[in-house]
C-alpha cells in the first residue's frame, strides 16, 4: 500500500463513524431462498452487492418448519459508507420523520437497528417495517446519543 492509499484510508476512517453494519434476514420455508437473498442485497450499492458473502445457518422454527438465517457483515469503510447513503437516499421523508420520532427504540449500546420491508426490498423499495424484514445493526464507534444522531443526519438518514 502506498502512503498516498494509507493517507487517503486514513482519512475515510475519519469521516466514517461507523464501525460496521450487520445484515441479518430469516428466510422461511414458504419463501424463495433467493429473492430473500436479492432483497438483502439491494440495500447494497450495485458495484459491492456481489462482493459481500452472506453465511447462511439451517434453523427450525416453532413447528418445525426449516427456516434459513443469511448473515452478513460489512466492514469495509467504503461499502458501509455507500451502503448508508444508498438507504438514506432510498427512505422516505415519511420513514425518516418515523425514526427520528422513535429513535430511541432504535438506539442500544452505540447501535441503531433498523428494519427494512423485505418484499419492498426485493422490488428495489426501501421501507421501514416491524415484520417481515432485514435486519440492520450499525455500529457507530462513538456512542453518545448526539454523536449518532449527528451521524445518522450526516448520511441523511434523519431530516
Amino acid at each position: 500500500m502506498t502512503p498516498l492509499e494509507k493517507n487517503s484510508d486514513a482519512i475515510l476512517s475519519l469521516k466514517i463513524p461507523v464501525a460496521y453494519i450487520d445484515v441479518r434476514v430469516f428466510a422461511h420455508a414458504t419463501e424463495d431462498l433467493d429473492k430473500v437473498l436479492t432483497a438483502a442485497r439491494n440495500i447494497l450499492p450495485p458495484e459491492q452487492a456481489d462482493t459481500i458473502v452472506f453465511k447462511k445457518s439451517g434453523l427450525t422454527g416453532h413447528h418445525g418448519n426449516p427456516i434459513v438465517l443469511l448473515e452478513a457483515r460489512i466492514k469495509d469503510k467504503k461499502t458501509t459508507k455507500t451502503t448508508l447513503e444508498k438507504i438514506a437516499s432510498n427512505l422516505s421523508m415519511l420513514d425518516k420523520e418515523q425514526l427520528s420520532n422513535d429513535i430511541a427504540q432504535h438506539l442500544e449500546k452505540g447501535n441503531l437497528y433498523l428494519r427494512l420491508d423485505k418484499q419492498s426490498l426485493f422490488q428495489g423499495d426501501f421501507r421501514l417495517s416491524p415484520t417481515e424484514a432485514v435486519h440492520l445493526r450499525i455500529h457507530f464507534k462513538k456512542h453518545t446519543l448526539e454523536e449518532i444522531l449527528e451521524a445518522c443526519r450526516n448520511f441523511g438518514l434523519l431530516p
